[in-house]
């Protein structure tokens, strides 16, 4: 259902359409011309995302990235490059653990090669989930939606849930976030999505832009 909030942010849509296009076709060809080590960079800067900024965890996984440390690295070697994110102790042993699941017995990054294996993005995200320490659904939605996943996927953050009530998809924040109720608004999401005719993963971003007024990561 289209509310007088919904054409204030269409009007903003078509004029940033194109960036959000752009994007996404960034994000599309990380999977498509990325190789295993390009995809978990992905892997590990969702998980360095919670409750700090977007472009703080870019920064801190590009310089982990470009040193080595983030492939090589031990716990407490990569612990200094997280300063500028926080519970930066538990996400540099999360850092740490992700390489151990993600590479194999010679020490190869097999992400790309091992999300390969799974038949659905769904499965993808609810293995993400019982199995990367610190990544829940909006983490694992993220990751997915930044390698070309994003399409049947909602990532809900509170600037998005925020804009969701505005636009009447949903009647209230929710005060927490079980699987059961992700599951639930990002379904409401989808179908809004139909309605209104904009993709589910571009509203996303126009979402983020509303209150970002950027369109990043």
């Amino acid at each position: 259902m289209k509310n007088t909030y919904f054409y204030e942010v269409e009007k903003i849509y078509e004029s940033i359409k194109e960036r959000i296009e752009n994007r996404l076709k960034d994000y599309r060809s990380v999977w498509r011309e990325g190789n295993n080590k390009d995809v978990y960079c992905e892997l590990a800067f969702c998980i360095l995302t919670p409750q700090s900024k977007a472009k703080n965890a870019w920064k801190a996984i590009s310089e982990l990235r470009d040193s080595t440390t983030l492939f090589t690295g031990t716990e407490e070697e990569i612990l200094p490059y997280l300063n500028i994110v926080r519970f930066n102790k538990t996400k540099a042993k999360n850092l740490y653990l992700l390489r151990q699941q993600m590479t194999n017995e010679k020490g190869e990054f097999i992400t790309k090669d091992f999300f390969s294996s799974f038949t659905s993005v769904f499965e993808m995200r609810e293995w993400i989930v019982k199995n990367i320490r610190g990544m829940s659904y909006k983490e694992a939605s993220h990751f997915l939606r930044n390698v070309g996943f994003g399409e049947e996927l909602a990532i809900l953050d509170r600037h998005i849930l925020k804009n969701l009530v505005k636009l009447e998809v949903i009647e209230a924040l929710p005060k927490t976030l079980s699987p059961k109720l992700y599951k639930e608004i990002e379904g409401k999401l989808r179908n809004y999505c139909k309605e209104v005719d904009i993709p589910m993963e571009n509203m996303d971003l126009l979402l983020w832009y509303l209150e970002a007024k950027d369109i990043f990561k």
